[in-house]
């Protein structure tokens, strides 16, 4: 029996969430095919207009607008975002620099520097040879 390579595919909204877009707002062809590794890969080298626009205007997918703030998904949540928003929207927010948004950054901060604690203390941990 032969065995023959097959073209690994992935449904668009695996696509776009690799290439960090709003799987709604990308174009007609891409949501309604399938995308091949190849081409998910061309599309991460040389981006067509279409993808450049829409990683530089949004709207963006929540994982994205929550790096843009600084905060978690759960803290988008807790702050009422549930949409996606684009660049405008974000930057609009960071200016309003409503309650919510500072609260999340905090609790953002404080999970960061946490993580840092536990990763160095692991790291003395396996100098000292524990």
């Amino acid at each position: 029996m032969t065995q023959h390579q097959s073209t690994q595919t992935m449904k668009p909204a695996t696509a776009a969430k690799k290439l960090g877009v709003y799987l709604e707002a990308t174009p007609a062809e891409f949501r309604e095919g399938v995308v091949s590794r190849a081409e998910l890969n061309a599309l991460q080298t040389d981006p067509p207009q279409w993808l450049r626009d829409l990683r530089r205007d949004g709207p963006h997918p929540r994982p994205v607008v929550a790096a843009k703030l600084g905060v978690s998904i759960s803290g988008l949540a807790r702050g009422g975002v549930t949409e996606p928003l684009t660049t405008e929207q974000i930057e609009a927010l960071k200016q309003e620099r409503p309650e919510w948004l500072e609260r999340e950054r905090a609790t953002q901060a404080e999970v960061r520097k946490e993580a840092a604690r536990l990763k160095e203390r692991e790291r003395e941990s396996g100098e000292s040879g524990d």
